[in-house]
């Protein structure tokens, strides 16, 4: 509260009140709701960053927000390392055991290929952190999507491994008669007139001439 002012009149010889000018007076009210709005302003900003108003169920919520932020950053994390391995095993697959069994390579559009037709994470939309959650899920999927093509891949590798190793079973391994019963080698591996077509003709093997009754080895 302002104090009240006095000034002395000689005509009168007595006291007047001095009042105050009216620009003055309205000047002092502008200053005083200013000064009261940024002082609530304030008042309420810091209100809302600390946890002086807020409840146990809230403060509760907001740990458990933090907790989901937390997890989702580990499984991000354990998704990189699941897309490293499975770049690897896929290299390996393509470059190496395909390769080695002369087939051909997984197309690489074929491995990304990703899901068409209708929105898959509908339901996953509408939620603060939907954003993140629905990303998080692509990863799964595509991951899901890629481990069964090269599941797939590994089963057909695994096929064609028996098929070879069959293949080596039935190869001879020693020559099959004794070099002293030996005549001479009549036909060799490739290209050569069929003896009875007299077309020519891949000959796949190699033909022995030796006398009637000689031993015949396998291995």
């Amino acid at each position: 509260m302002s104090k009240v002012k006095y000034y002395y009149d000689p005509d009168t010889l007595s006291y007047r009140k001095i009042e105050p000018k009216k620009s003055r007076k309205y000047r002092n009210i502008f200053l005083f709701i200013v000064g009261s709005a940024i002082f609530g302003t304030l008042g309420h900003i810091l209100l809302l960053n600390t946890n002086i108003l807020n409840t146990p169920r809230e403060l509760s919520l907001q740990r458990e927000v933090k907790n989901f932020d937390l997890q989702f950053e580990l499984l991000n994390k354990k998704l990189e390392q699941m897309e490293y391995v499975l770049a690897n095993i896929e290299d390996r697959d393509n470059n190496i055991y395909r390769l080695y069994f002369e087939a051909n390579p997984i197309p690489e559009e074929q491995r990304r290929a990703g899901f068409g037709g209708v929105n898959r994470y509908r339901s996953l939309e509408g939620f603060n952190n939907s954003e993140m959650i629905i990303a998080t899920s692509k990863r799964l999927d595509i991951i899901q999507k890629e481990l069964v093509i090269q599941s797939r891949s590994l089963d057909e590798i695994a096929k064609m491994a028996e098929e070879k190793e069959k293949l080596l079973q039935a190869i001879p391994a020693i020559q099959p008669i004794n070099n002293e019963e030996l005549t001479r080698m009549a036909s060799g591996f490739g290209w050569r007139s069929d003896p009875f077509t007299k077309a020519r003709k891949m000959h796949w093997g190699m033909d022995f001439t030796a006398p009637r009754g000689t031993p015949i080895y396998a291995a």
